[in-house]
């Protein structure tokens, strides 16, 4: 069987950590790079050194602000990508007023306890509301995220902040896939809901929506044999839509 090229992108200061189990469980159908978007502090140049270091034509999946990239991607060129698989993400800008601003205040004061007291004890503070009750109780789970947002600075952390702030509008781009795609989220994910993942999955014609069950917004690492099992069946869709 030839494996097909995968790229996966992660989220705010995550790294191939977040695909770990992905990578190694779907290593013979896939060929996976995971790509690392060092200092980049927008989406679209994160988005265009995806396209410098992927192969000609490539599946995509990306999760949390890696979903945004993926749609970037696409935006710039649909047609190197045969899929794209888009997990516990959103397409919205930045919205406008009080929200708006909630959001920015929010981010930035998590960037403050980064920069005073380091980036693990910014992730102890940011993490929970991002996990299932039941998975806080993971220890393993827990610590492993921790370590991953501790490779990371407070320079990059304001980079990426930087470039969800000014995130564009990916509504039309939603309408513009024409290959085959996954949509994907947990069910109690707080941050990017299962209501948005239908919004999406109802703009692209022939997509799929995968909510799992007990998962919150870390779900390929929360739950990463339900997420390797729908990505599983998503790379084994006919890549031309009928």
């Amino acid at each position: 069987m030839t494996r097909q090229p995968l790229v996966l992108l992660p989220g705010l200061l995550c790294d191939d950590e977040v695909w770990a189990s992905q990578i190694t469980a779907l290593g013979d159908v896939a060929d996976c790079v995971c790509v690392d978007y060092g200092e980049l502090d927008s989406l679209r140049s994160m988005a265009e050194k995806v396209l410098r270091v992927a192969p000609p034509r490539f599946a995509v999946a990306g999760h949390s602000m890696g979903g945004r990239v993926a749609l970037e991607v696409y935006r710039l060129a649909p047609e190197r990508v045969t899929r794209i698989g888009l997990f516990d993400t959103a397409f919205a800008p930045l919205p406008a007023g009080d929200a708006g601003e909630r959001e920015r205040r929010s981010r930035y004061a998590l960037l403050e306890v980064a920069q005073n007291e380091g980036m693990g004890a910014m992730a102890r503070q940011w993490l929970p509301p991002m996990l299932h009750p039941e998975n806080m109780k993971n220890e393993a789970l827990f610590e492993a995220i921790i370590r991953m947002l501790e490779r990371k600075t407070p320079l990059i952390h304001a980079a990426q902040i930087k470039a969800l702030l000014e995130r564009p509008d990916a509504t039309a781009v939603l309408a513009s896939i024409r290959c085959p795609a996954l949509m994907l989220t947990g069910g109690q994910d707080a941050w990017s809901p299962p209501s948005i993942h239908q919004t999406m999955a109802q703009a692209v014609p022939g997509s799929r929506l995968v909510v799992i069950p007990n998962c919150g917004h870390m779900a390929p690492m929360e739950s990463p044999e339900a997420v390797t099992a729908a990505m599983r069946d998503w790379l084994a869709a006919p890549a031309v839509l009928s």
